[in-house]
C-alpha cells in the first residue's frame, strides 16, 4: 500500500462528513432548550426578554426578530423569561439606525403580565437597520439592553448559496483526491517478482 493512500482514504471520509454535516439546514425554532442560545433573547441584568416582531397583514403568523423581511405595519412583542422585571419600571425603544433616531418609545411602567407589545408602521421609516432598546429604570438609575435588526434588507427564508458553493467545492476536492489516488493504485510496481 502507498504511505499516502491511507492518509487520503482518511481525508476522503472526514470530507465526506463534513459535507454531510454542512448539507444539513439548521433549525429556527424559539425556546428551546434552557441551555440553548436563542438570538431573539435580550439579557436584560439578571434576566432575559425574548423579542418576536409579526407583520400579520404580509406574512400571517410568522415571527421574525434579527430580520424582518418586508416593510409594513409590525407587532413588537417582548416576552420577559422571568417574573423578576415585572416589579420593576421597563421602557421600550425602537431607534433607526446609525442615527439613532427614535420611532417608538413607551415611558417606564411595570408589565405584571410579562408581555409588552406595541405596533410600528415601518413604513413611515423606511428600509434599514434598528436597534429595540429595554431599560430598566430604578429612580436615577438605568440599565439600557439592545437587539439589532433589520427591515426591509433581507430575506431569512432566502435560499442561501454560499453553503451550496461549499459542498461543490468540497465535492470537487474530494473526487480529485480519489483520483490522484486510484491513479497511484494502477501504476505498476517497480519491485520484481518473484
Amino acid at each position: 500500500m502507498l504511505p499516502y493512500r491511507r492518509f487520503f482514504e482518511q481525508l476522503l471520509i472526514a470530507a465526506f462528513l463534513l459535507s454531510c454535516l454542512i448539507i444539513v439546514s439548521p433549525a429556527h425554532a424559539h425556546r428551546g432548550a434552557v441551555d440553548e442560545i436563542d438570538a431573539c433573547n435580550i439579557r436584560v441584568g439578571v434576566d432575559s426578554v425574548h423579542f418576536t416582531a409579526y407583520t400579520p397583514e404580509l406574512s400571517g403568523s410568522k415571527g421574525y426578530c434579527n430580520a424582518i423581511p418586508q416593510v409594513g405595519q409590525t407587532h413588537l412583542v417582548f416576552d420577559y423569561g422571568g417574573k423578576a422585571l415585572r416589579t420593576i419600571d421597563v421602557e421600550f425603544e425602537i431607534t433607526k439606525e446609525p442615527e439613532g433616531t427614535r420611532i417608538f418609545y413607551q415611558e417606564p411602567q411595570k408589565v405584571k403580565t410579562g408581555s409588552f407589545s406595541g405596533i410600528v408602521d415601518f413604513s413611515q421609516y423606511g428600509a434599514g437597520n434598528y436597534l429595540a432598546h429595554i431599560t430598566i429604570v430604578d429612580n436615577d438609575k438605568q440599565l439600557d439592553s439592545h437587539i439589532p435588526f433589520s427591515v426591509g434588507l433581507e430575506d431569512p427564508d432566502s435560499f442561501n448559496f454560499k453553503p451550496l458553493l461549499f459542498v461543490f467545492g468540497l465535492s470537487a476536492f474530494v473526487v480529485l483526491a480519489f483520483m490522484y489516488v486510484s491513479k497511484d493504485n494502477d501504476k505498476p510496481s517497480n519491485t520484481p517478482e518473484a
